[in-house]
């Protein structure tokens, strides 16, 4: 079932920038499958295992890999391919706090390497009412990453495709980092309703660190996958390690996502 959502002048709210605006554009059509053998799905409640790494999806620092990774994040498509996707909660503290200052994106990050780089984040955006209320219907953010070596990050990693308005059922790979892992961790599973605004995801092993780990729909290792979800949301993501949670993608998401692709436009 499909989430009609109403939009961010109805519920009341703005994005809340960190820098200056530009272009809208629509995110591009959803990668197929390139098989037509559907993923089976796990009985019960499975656990997430161990990888090396996935190129689009990587670990959020403070100032560089030298400290501890906090979050994760995910590459998602935009004109100039700058653009990544995590919780607001790991970019802005919410009611009373403020946005989170000197951070990096590590994509494929795992063992101490970085094999794609260390990418600077220069620009953060959540919407108003997370910053202002903590609103956990709205625990989605954007951060905008500063040229490498005269490259953007999804023209060296790819890019995933923004989901909006998925329904509450979908077959999603999760790749996150845990705090205590110096390795990504990823489960599939199906997604499913746990409130009007809220998605629920059922995997063991997603500790503190995996918030805004990405939830891919259609995932296909060359082309990547949409992302209809992050972990986050319901407190923050979850109280447990087997159940997370992820703010549902409507057009309020799609509001947001259009004023990141608009500053991720203007010059730095």
């Amino acid at each position: 079932m499909a989430l009609l959502a109403g939009c961010t002048e109805a519920r009341g709210g703005t994005p809340h920038v960190a820098a200056r605006a530009g272009s809208v554009e629509t995110p591009s059509p959803s990668p197929s499958p390139t098989s037509a053998t559907p993923t089976p799905l796990p009985k019960g409640t499975p656990t997430a295992k161990a990888l090396t790494a996935g190129r689009r999806v990587g670990a959020i620092f403070s100032h560089d890999t030298s400290g501890t990774h906090f979050c994760t994040g995910s590459t998602v498509d935009s004109p100039n391919h700058n653009l990544i996707i995590t919780a607001a909660h790991c970019l802005h503290g919410g009611k009373g706090s403020d946005y989170t200052s000197d951070l990096v994106f590590v994509p494929g990050y795992h063992d101490g390497k970085a094999p794609y780089g260390v990418w600077k984040i220069r620009s953060l955006l959540v919407d108003t009412r997370w910053a202002h209320d903590s609103d956990e219907d709205l625990d989605v953010g954007f951060a905008i990453v500063a040229p490498l070596n005269g490259r953007n990050v999804g023209d060296v990693v790819g890019v995933n495709t923004l989901g909006i308005d998925p329904g509450f059922r979908n077959v999603v790979r999760v790749t996150g980092y845990p705090m205590r892992s110096d390795k990504p961790v990823t489960c599939v599973n199906a997604t499913a309703k746990e409130d009007t605004y809220q998605l629920r995801f059922a995997c063991n092993g997603y500790f503190p660190g995996t918030s805004g780990s990405p939830w891919l729909a259609d995932f296909d290792p060359d082309r990547g996958g949409r992302v209809v979800g992050v972990i986050g949301g319901r407190e923050e993501g979850g109280d447990e390690d087997d159940i997370s949670y992820s703010s549902y993608f409507d057009d309020d998401v799609k509001h947001l996502y259009d004023e990141a692709v608009r500053e991720s436009a203007s010059p730095q």
